[in-house]
């Protein structure tokens, strides 16, 4: 974690003009997933089972991953589209016109009977936080539906997919994908550890974090430090993911492609609240590949746009678009995209 007298680490060249880029790119994303509202909570440490803490002012905050990883897209400048559903609940227009203010086209989204998702956040001190996800409209998201837009997922050049949503409709939305030629990134997320080879054969990138490496591939539950990555690399291969990224939270990440792999370096910030950082790095691959980018360059974004969402409380509250991350990291928070 950054110090509150060091200064911040700017962004290469490179990096920038990739990132100043995708507002240009021509590419499209297509992001099936869920959209909760966050009802979050600060607290000076989490608790222990059984134990009451105080806690700070509750917070009703916009979320679900897929919703996340869309709006973190949008507000980089990516062309978005979120397939899922809200209840018929006052979240519900709440998620809503909170994608559309981040510039996700939310035209094809549900509205079904009962209530929104939602999730318990609880943050701590160093930004650490436990999350309890209850799916309500989301787990109405029907395999059917995802065919009634087959055409748009098939006219887009990357889907992004989790697990907040019901499983048959995202072995559905990714095999349509795979059907048409589109990327498909899946983040296996909430984890499970033994995915439908149907689904396998349909993603093109895994994204898992570092405490599902070794579960997933059955290696020993050791410190993600020790591993041995060319070992990982063939483990991955084996399981069928030929491509894949594993986030390591402040050691930054590995993209594993070609038979080879390569480190990204975190980015140091003074954290906040980490909730929902993962899914700005996703929805930053997202954009990065439909703008034409390597998925090693879009991991390499990943981590300035993730570190910058550590920064701020909440999930697309706390993203930003290229102006202010960049400006973020050169010293001008109020700089213009």
């Amino acid at each position: 974690m950054l110090e509150e007298n060091e200064e911040r680490e700017r962004i290469p060249d490179s990096v920038r003009g990739r990132l100043q880029s995708l507002k240009d790119a021509r590419g499209s994303i297509v992001v099936v997933g869920s959209m909760n509202a966050d009802y979050t909570v600060a607290t000076k440490r989490l608790p222990a089972p059984g134990q009451t803490v105080n806690g700070g002012s509750l917070k009703v905050l916009p979320g679900g991953k897929g919703s996340n990883q869309a709006s973190a897209a949008a507000r980089l400048g990516a062309n978005v589209c979120m397939l899922g559903a809200v209840g018929e609940d006052e979240n519900a227009n709440f998620l809503l016109s909170k994608l559309d203010e981040s510039g996700v086209d939310t035209a094809d989204i549900l509205h079904e009977e009962g209530a929104s998702g939602t999730t318990i956040i609880t943050v701590d001190a160093a930004g650490e936080n436990t999350i309890v996800y209850s799916p309500g409209s989301n787990a109405k998201v029907s395999a059917g539906y995802v065919q009634s837009h087959r055409d748009v997922i098939a006219g887009c050049t990357v889907l992004g997919l989790c697990l907040e949503s019901p499983l048959a409709t995202v072995i559905s939305a990714a095999q349509t994908a795979h059907d048409a030629g589109v990327t498909v990134l899946f983040n296996d997320s909430p984890f499970m550890d033994e995915l439908p080879h149907e689904l396998v054969e349909a993603v093109d990138i895994l994204l898992v974090n570092q405490h599902e490496v070794a579960q997933l591939l059955g290696m020993p539950d050791e410190d993600v430090s020790t591993l041995d990555w060319y070992e990982t690399v063939s483990r991955f291969s084996d399981y069928g993911f030929d491509r894949a990224v594993v986030t390591l939270g402040t050691s930054g990440s590995v993209v594993i492609e070609k038979g080879t792999w390569h480190r990204v370096s975190a980015v140091q910030v003074k954290s906040v609240d980490t909730t929902g950082c993962g899914d700005a790095f996703m929805g930053t691959l997202l954009a990065g590949l439909a703008a034409g980018n390597t998925l090693l360059q879009s991991a390499q974004m990943g981590s300035y746009v993730s570190a910058y969402a550590a920064t701020k409380l909440g999930a697309q509250s706390a993203y930003g678009t290229v102006g202010e991350i960049v400006g973020y990291f050169d010293g001008a928070e109020s700089a213009s995209v």
